[in-house]
């Protein structure tokens, strides 16, 4: 019975541990889990034990925390839409060797059932390993097989942005460590070991202290901003007239010169025209694309400027259609376009097919309408849009990655992240969300979210929502432009600072062992 009950008990702690995310953000409930989760690591009796723990905990972790990826099977036609309710647990099997690495390792360097000792309860050693080991495997999580970054620990801050914004300093994987090292430290105040719980309690109350009041400044008579949300679903897509239907909604959202210029951002996957010339005539049979633009730009004043997302294609020396791309358009009130920017970090199974000479032939396609593979971007690049400045592009799912969102030798004013996460059911757009706004923090540059369904936002570079469009809401947030912050430090060195927190708090173990000893 009891070889059931704690397999049991640990998916019970993932998934509380999941609740700590938006939408539920209760963080309060999350911390506790961890900890929970940290005392039957360390009480495993072998190595063995252990990692079996540590992917029990991520399989009940990730199978609530990517539930929404459900939502997407119901809107293809190519897969059995059941399918889709086993996609979150399918995925977590995989997802869940991560923790389990986390806990292995933390066993096996600072358990003292490593060499023997059975009585001896958990320390501060064993914690600030259990932090860098998480760090590390976290890391790993993001950049294996094209990496899945989505909701690391550290993002359940977001609900406290005093302790969020530390991620400007560490970044959010260090966090999500740093988060782990707290929840030891309340495993320690159980067991009445009070000094790393006081040394944390301290901390965390120099950064609510310090980070309190460090918010980005306004600017009243900055250009002004306007992020559209027509609310188009995915359940019309397939209608006739949808193309038409949904480019007149995000006219008519797109309001009406003024005396200060505009940047109005539409979002990804909502204008289905093509908007470059020079593709083979057959490519145009939804409209011709100067005659689209020059509908844009008839709603743009002199000093306006449209980003929208969209669709490029790309051709062989035959003429032959090879890749689309997922990209984002600037076009000003002479229907030019003034830059494009194709996203580079593409979605496994949305945007292309990884195998296909193995998955198609087994019945299994991408989840997105359509036969040919999308073409990832060479990365991070700005526009430098007169009025405005340097505008940096995201399409969707890149701005989950920490550390990748900017181009470091060109460090742009604001980012511009397109979304269409009407695929996502009610979990995925506020999580989404959250990310974004961690992305603000990191890099210490706003972010503009605009999305079809929504959660369409104005993120301010500290994080704060200046302005939010709820779900299934159709509208327009207009505000003055935000200003960036000078540079963070995670800005100037990036994720290595998650790996400079994990060394140094195997540093510090390893001098409380051999103080121990």
């Amino acid at each position: 019975m009891r070889r059931l009950a704690i397999p049991l008990i640990l998916v019970l702690l993932g998934a509380a541990a999941a609740c700590g995310f938006a939408p539920l953000q209760a963080w309060w409930l999350a911390v506790p889990a961890l900890a929970a989760f940290l005392w039957l690591v360390h009480d495993a009796p072998n190595v063995k034990a252990a990692l079996w723990r540590g992917w029990w905990f991520g399989f009940g972790h990730f199978t609530i925390n990517n539930n929404w990826i459900q939502h997407a099977f119901t809107y293809q036609d190519n897969m059995p839409h059941w399918l889709g309710y086993g996609a979150p647990i399918a995925l977590a099997l995989y997802l869940a060797v991560f923790p389990a690495a986390a806990a292995g390792l933390a066993w096996r360097l600072a358990s003292p059932r490593a060499t023997g000792d059975a009585v001896t309860p958990p320390g501060a050693a064993f914690v600030l390993v259990a932090g860098a080991g998480w760090i590390v495997t976290e890391w790993l999580r993001a950049e294996l097989f094209t990496g899945y970054a989505w909701d690391p620990i550290g993002v359940i801050w977001v609900a406290i942005l005093p302790v969020a914004r530390a991620s400007a300093w560490v970044g959010t994987y260090a966090l999500s460590g740093l988060t782990i090292v707290a929840a030891g430290a309340l495993m320690l105040l159980v067991g009445r070991r009070w000094v790393l719980t006081a040394v944390v309690a301290a901390a965390t109350t120099i950064i609510v202290t310090v980070n309190f009041h460090n918010t980005a400044p306004a600017r009243p008579n900055a250009p002004l901003v306007r992020v559209v949300q027509p609310n188009l679903g995915l359940e019309d897509q397939d209608a006739p007239d949808y193309t038409e239907t949904s480019f007149e909604a995000l006219l008519g959202l797109s309001g009406h010169p003024g005396a200060r210029p505009r940047l109005i951002v539409w979002p990804e996957g909502a204008v289905r025209y093509m908007l470059e010339d020079g593709y083979p005539l057959q490519y145009y049979y939804e409209g011709w694309p100067s005659f689209t633009r020059a509908r844009i730009a008839a709603k743009l004043g002199p000093r306006d400027i449209l980003l929208t997302g969209g669709d490029g294609l790309l051709f062989d020396k035959a003429g032959h259609l090879t890749y689309g791309t997922n990209s984002i358009f600037a076009i000003d009130a002479y229907a030019r376009i003034l830059g494009r920017y194709d996203k580079a970090h593409l979605v496994p199974y949305g945007e292309y097919l990884p195998m296909p000479w193995l998955l198609r032939p087994l019945g299994l396609s991408r989840l997105v309408p359509g036969d040919t593979d999308f073409k990832p971007g060479p990365g991070p690049r700005d526009f430098t849009l007169p009025g405005f400045g340097k505008i940096g592009g995201q399409v969707c799912y890149e701005i989950v990655f920490s550390g990748e969102v900017v181009d470091e030798k060109h460090r742009p004013a604001l980012i511009f992240n397109p979304s269409n996460d009407a695929w996502f059911g009610s979990w995925g757009p506020p999580q989404h969300l959250a990310q974004a706004r961690m992305r603000a923090i990191e890099e210490g540059v706003p972010i503009l979210r605009s999305t079809p369904t929504g959660i369409s936002a104005v993120i301010a570079a500290d994080g704060r929502l200046l302005g939010a469009l709820p779900l299934h809401h159709a509208g327009a947030i207009q505000l003055p432009m935000p200003g960036a912050l000078p540079p963070t430090p995670f800005s100037l060195l990036g994720n290595w600072w998650a790996a400079i927190v994990a060394a140094a708090l195997c540093l510090v173990a390893v001098v409380i062992r051999r103080r121990a000893r």
